[in-house]
């Protein structure tokens, strides 16, 4: 049965048991549903662009004729300028933060949010019926059902919605998959099952037939949706800003997990570096959340509150000057968003200038009087600086109206300073400098600060400059990644009717079942039960008629009678033979066979000296022929987009080829790292 005739079958509505989870409409005209579609048909035309200039490459390396290659040479160079307009329309829908940002009427610097991975649509029909077949020995036309859920599920994670209930969907189906992996996915063959999915940032396709770049994508939608709904919180208000600041720490915590768990992602977006810098932008996003959640009711014109407001604000800055850096890392450069890092660049000078502009307000409006706490004052100012500027004391600061004044102004011309840079970055960048709202603080800010400082100035400032010292960040709110808690998810295995998946499991192999008639022999039955869920044959009495008609010690009994006994205990599945009575009953049992050692797996990896590492299968070629007395290297093999191929081609982004040779690496791997053997690329 297709995919189409599948989802007429169910309406579009999966069903997992007593739970219904679907997805939004694919079709609604939200702002949202539009850039995702967007970001569908770019992906396409990513793929086709690549396609071509895999073929014209595959031309320059063929032909020796100089005419030909002066053609393909010229085509490449059509090829890859429509690839980086494709990849600058990519990145300008990475930046439409707009769309996601709260409703109301709001004068607050634009978050940025994730946008979600984008993927093919997935048949799993055919491969689990087959194996339910072969594997389990059990007609799999009674598994329809499960196999329709499990699709459709699959299909609603494909447009979820922006709430926790769209979480709960994605999460729900991510420990789905790890019961599919466990039931279905063996270590040692493929499933003929493709994963395709879309890197977010460049849009060209990841193809596996292992489970884990499915549930390693799932991951990374998980915290892309967490940031969509961070940036939707209202943060006109002290509840909205505190789901803000959770869901962004929930974002870090899952991208976190996912750097962590999977660590041979082929894909940009899911690499070490690039998870590390996603990580650290949401966590000074909720940084700048918890800033604005203590300045919403007003921050007072008061001396310990602006102290304490100075170093809020300059911990904003500091840690967006980090995000800044990293984004201007390699390899992450390369593909960051150019606006995410020019706005984590504006940032940063924007929350310097108000440290600097808060400071200056102590200086010039509460000079010290004599109901003053001296002591509190002095030790409170003291802690904002590493140093003092040359010839100045705290305490005289607070005391001299003149040396206030100074240091005052000082500030404010180092705030005026930063906040000019903050919009001259934003008016270098096209796409923020598109952003109206984003211009209006900016502006309001570098306003504000010159009217400060022209109500300080005098005609003999010349007299009296002084450098404004660097101002010691400091936040009473720690921020810190919250960890993904699976664990109140409730979630029940499709496929539960195959049995415990301890024993029913894709590494487990047994016989058919066997039928063994059963007939009382003196009120003995001349075999003992053992275990839990299913049980097994024990203390097998040879002479008994069971054993002569071939049952063996350590069997699992499956059903007794007709009955499903696979989940029952030792006392249900006795009761049921000691039932047996002049009329003989069947019982079904199997036996477990010896499994091989897995082999070691083949996998993708991510190195940061190999920038460029995809795994395109419709892209796989053979590499050339090398010299059969080099000694290759050992490595993992991998299909790369490499520093050898980018000296061979003429574009930009080399063809893909396959390393021949390459010797598998004998190291231990975690469960969420070991990939399934010949299933990682090929």
């Amino acid at each position: 049965m297709s995919w189409i005739e599948w989802k007429e079958r169910r309406l579009w509505i999966p069903v997992v048991k007593t739970i219904q989870h679907k997805g939004c409409n694919p079709l609604a005209e939200t702002g949202r549903s539009k850039l995702q579609n967007q970001r569908a048909v770019l992906n396409q035309q990513i793929l086709r662009a690549v396609r071509m200039r895999a073929g014209a490459e595959n031309l320059l390396r063929a032909t020796t004729n100089n005419k030909v290659r002066e053609q393909v040479l010229l085509e490449l160079s059509f090829v890859n300028s429509d690839l980086q307009i494709l990849k600058e329309e990519l990145e300008g829908l990475n930046i439409s933060v707009e769309v996601y940002q709260n409703t109301e009427e709001t004068f607050s610097i634009p978050l940025v949010p994730l946008g979600l991975k984008e993927t093919k649509e997935v048949d799993f029909t055919l491969p689990l019926k087959d194996f339910i077949l072969e594997h389990y020995s059990e007609d799999s036309s009674e598994y329809e059902d499960e196999i329709a859920d499990l699709m459709d599920l699959r299909q609603a994670c494909r447009t979820p919605s922006r709430d926790e209930a769209g979480i709960e969907m994605l999460m729900s189906y991510f420990l789905q998959l790890g019961y599919v992996e466990t039931r279905f996915f063996p270590p040692t063959r493929h499933m003929g099952v493709l994963f395709t999915w879309y890197d977010s940032f460049t849009g060209v396709p990841v193809c596996q037939q292992n489970l884990l770049l499915e549930k390693a994508s799932i991951l990374f939608n998980i915290g892309a949706l967490y940031t969509q709904i961070g940036t939707r919180c209202n943060r006109q208000t002290q509840a909205g800003l505190e789901n803000a600041v959770d869901a962004f720490q929930r974002a870090a915590g899952v991208l976190s997990y996912l750097k962590e768990t999977f660590t041979h992602t082929p894909s940009y977006d899911m690499s070490p570096a690039m998870l590390n810098v996603l990580v650290k932008m949401m966590l000074a996003q909720a940084q700048e959340c918890v800033f604005e959640q203590i300045g919403l009711p007003g921050i007072r014109n008061e001396f310990f509150t602006l102290v304490k407001m100075t170093q809020e604000v300059a911990k904003v800055g500091e840690v967006y000057m980090l995000v800044n850096t990293a984004m201007n890392q390699e390899p992450v450069k390369e593909n960051i968003p150019y606006s995410w890092s020019k706005l984590a660049q504006i940032k940063s000078d924007h929350y310097k200038a108000l440290a600097h502009y808060f400071i200056a307000t102590i200086l010039c409006d509460h000079e010290l009087q004599s109901g003053d706490d001296e002591d509190q004052q002095e030790k409170a100012f003291s802690q904002l600086y590493d140093y003092m500027p040359e010839g100045l004391k705290v305490l005289t600061v607070l005391k001299d109206k003149v040396q206030r004044k100074q240091l005052g102004k000082a500030h404010l011309r180092k705030a005026i300073v930063c906040h000019e840079e903050a919009l001259r970055v934003c008016g270098l960048c096209k796409k923020l400098r598109n952003i109206d709202v984003l211009q209006e603080v900016l502006t309001a800010a570098h306003k504000r600060s010159l009217l400060k400082y022209a109500q300080q100035e005098t005609e003999d400032d010349f007299l009296s400059l002084i450098q404004a010292p660097d101002i010691i960040p400091k936040t009473e709110h720690k921020i810190e990644t919250i960890a993904p808690q699976f664990s109140k998810v409730k979630v029940k295995d499709f496929f539960h009717r195959l049995g415990p998946l301890t024993v029913f499991s894709a590494k487990q192999r047994w016989t058919a079942p066997r039928t063994i008639r059963i007939q009382q022999e003196a009120e003995e039955l001349g075999f003992s039960l053992k275990g839990g869920s299913p049980v097994q044959i024990y203390c097998l009495d040879p002479a008994c008629s069971a054993a002569s008609m071939g049952l063996k010690e350590g069997d699992y009994i499956v059903s007794v009678g007709g009955v499903d006994c696979k989940w029952l205990g030792v006392n249900e599945v006795l009761e049921k033979l000691k039932s047996v009575g002049e009329q003989p009953i069947d019982m079904e049992v199997i036996s477990c066979q010896d499994t091989t050692s897995s082999m070691h797996s083949k996998s993708a990896t991510y190195s940061v000296g190999m920038q460029k590492t995809y795994s395109l299968i419709c892209l796989a070629m053979e590499e050339d022929k090398t010299d059969q007395t080099k000694k290759a290297p050992l490595k993992l093999p991998f299909l790369s987009w490499g520093t050898k191929n980018r000296q061979k081609a003429a574009s930009t982004l080399c063809l893909p080829s396959a390393v021949a040779g390459s010797s598998q690496i004998k190291k231990k791997l975690s469960p969420f790292t070991l990939l399934n053997t010949e299933s990682s690329l090929y």
